[in-house]
């Protein structure tokens, strides 16, 4: 199998179809966001409750 040179991506995203989101993949990236924002407002907090003078 030869690797083409030159791949046009835009031409090759117009030849894919359509192909909506699994139910599993919608509810991998809602826990996935929910728990990253959840993440960076408790490391936040613990970081103002350990270095009170560095936030403002």
């Amino acid at each position: 199998m030869e690797i083409p040179k030159e791949v046009n991506v835009a031409a090759e995203m117009e030849k894919m179809e359509y192909e909506p989101l699994q139910p599993v993949e919608i509810k991998l990236i809602r826990w996935s966001l929910g728990l990253g924002t959840s993440l960076l407002v408790v490391l936040y907090f613990v970081s103002a409750f350990f270095f009170p003078g560095v936030h403002g």
